[in-house]
């Protein structure tokens, strides 16, 4: 089978996992079991196992497709009206506004996601962890981390700054600065807390190694991610609050997840996780072999002419903001 990615930015983009590298990883996988795959995608792109072919914006969707392409699968809604000559799928990746509509063929990445969407069709992500090199599961230091775009007020950066604060433990914050004016002033004086500001690759991977654990105390529903599994592979637990796809992605053997500040500063302090447990969680259950899988499955449901959803997925709530109790202490 010859599967057509579409997606609107370039790749490969690895700072923070996110929608480029899963497609980067989906496509290679793929490609392991026997499959084409090509990348429609903006000028910039470069990929070793899979052709590059630059969006025309000027020109429809349609015509930028190669004839041998057996199935075209967008990363965003091309359009409820699209028509394509041959099967076409899009997967959701982020949380959509309340009300609006998504093709019937669409594809979600956690059960959670599908049903706050009144569809059925998920598939896990997975990553490709030979790229992350070794774990390290011996090896830590005294401090717990945070990963995501602090600026997002959903993603919760002070609620992780105050938890550890609570818990008395030094916190490593990779996604924002000391000083953040953009979404209201935010300066943040312990020197227990450190900022790294925006990083990826090895500096990330490094900082992971060593850490005793991801704090991430979201006040959305999380779609999936990404920075749980990826802290889980480097045999951190997770320390979060149970919304979105989180409970899925964390067992009790992994983590602890609680919407109240003083539950997850206990379990800082006081938990123990065995680190080779959370590793393997991770490597067993979202590894982009796994998630390919998944979506060969969905592909050849689309082949057979199969609808993916029984009705037109739609956000029926809200996904922001969700309780966060910092003051029950």
């Amino acid at each position: 089978m010859h599967i057509l990615f579409v997606n609107r930015a370039v790749i490969p983009v690895f700072a923070y996992g996110g929608t480029e590298r899963v497609i980067w990883d989906l496509g290679q996988a793929l490609v392991k079991m026997g499959h084409r795959v090509s990348y429609l995608v903006p000028s910039g792109s470069h990929c070793p196992f899979g052709q590059i072919l630059e969006i025309q914006a000027h020109l429809d969707w349609q015509s930028q497709i190669p004839d041998d392409v057996d199935l075209v699968h967008f990363q965003f809604n091309p359009g409820l009206d699209l028509t394509l000559d041959r099967p076409w799928l899009m997967t959701q990746h982020g949380n959509s506004q309340v009300g609006e509509l998504l093709p019937m063929n669409t594809v979600f990445v956690s059960r959670n996601h599908a049903q706050r969407h009144k569809a059925q069709c998920h598939v896990h992500n997975g990553l490709d962890w030979s790229a992350y090199g070794p774990a390290e599961l011996n090896k830590t230091d005294d401090y717990f981390h945070f990963l995501g775009k602090a600026a997002w007020r959903v993603k919760n950066v002070q609620g992780a700054i105050d938890t550890c604060l609570q818990a008395q433990a030094k916190l490593v914050v990779m996604g924002g600065d000391r000083l953040n004016i953009k979404r209201g002033f935010r300066f943040t004086w312990s020197r227990k807390i450190q900022f790294m500001g925006m990083v990826g690759g090895e500096t990330k991977f490094a900082v992971m190694r060593r850490s005793r654990g991801l704090v991430f105390p979201v006040r959305w529903h999380e779609p999936f991610g990404l920075a749980a599994i990826e802290s889980l592979y480097f045999g951190c637990p997770v320390f979060a609050t149970p919304y979105g796809a989180l409970p899925e992605l964390i067992p009790a053997e992994c983590g602890v997840l609680s919407n109240r500040q003083s539950e997850l500063a206990h379990a800082i302090r006081h938990s123990s996780f065995d680190r080779e447990t959370c590793h393997r969680h991770a490597v067993q259950h979202f590894n982009a072999d796994k998630m390919a899988d998944g979506y060969f499955q969905v592909y050849e449901r689309l082949g057979q002419g199969e609808v993916l959803n029984t009705e037109q997925p739609c956000m029926s709530e809200p996904a922001s903001p969700l309780p966060w109790l910092n003051n029950d202490h």
